[in-house]
């Protein structure tokens, strides 16, 4: 299972890429059922100027339309850094069962204080619904929005 892991998350790192190279943050996402990938997201936000247009939500919009509905029950979602709190409520409206991240922030760098996602599951009472994997390439996932965010540290 590892290894399919990885193989996704290589998959949500180049979305991240394009992300950044478009103008946006650096993130990445892709939905799958089995060994299938189903859709496609990444960080949308600056070009569309839709504060909503996250990776995590790029893919659920990209995935019902490939899918021709919403329910996305068996599905897991890759994604290159912790989804923040409106992602993961989308996530667990969507019906997603495996959320795969790669990067966390780190505690001083946190944009909603002590929220983890699996914090807010559990106040969901969804532990029971969603499965969080972690740790799968963070380095990786983690270089590639701190590579994205020295560049646009040094255009400003």
């Amino acid at each position: 299972m590892t290894q399919n892991h990885e193989r996704f998350m290589r998959m949500a790192l180049e979305e991240a890429e394009k992300a950044g190279s478009e103008g946006n943050i650096a993130v990445g996402s892709v939905i799958t059922l089995g060994d299938t990938l189903v859709a496609r997201g990444r960080n949308l936000v600056s070009s569309t100027l839709d504060v909503t247009a996250h990776c995590e939500t790029d893919a659920l919009r990209n995935g019902g339309k490939a899918l021709g509905h919403v329910d996305f029950s068996g599905h897991a979602l890759y994604t290159t850094a912790e989804p923040c709190p409106m992602c993961c409520g989308a996530l667990m409206a969507s019906g997603i069962h495996t959320i795969v991240m790669g990067a966390r922030p780190e505690p001083s760098q946190r944009r909603y204080g002590d929220y983890t996602i699996e914090k807010l599951i559990q106040l969901a009472g969804f532990e029971e619904k969603l499965q969080v994997v972690t740790g799968i390439l963070p380095q990786e996932c983690a270089d590639v929005r701190r590579k994205w965010e020295e560049q646009n540290e040094n255009n400003c």
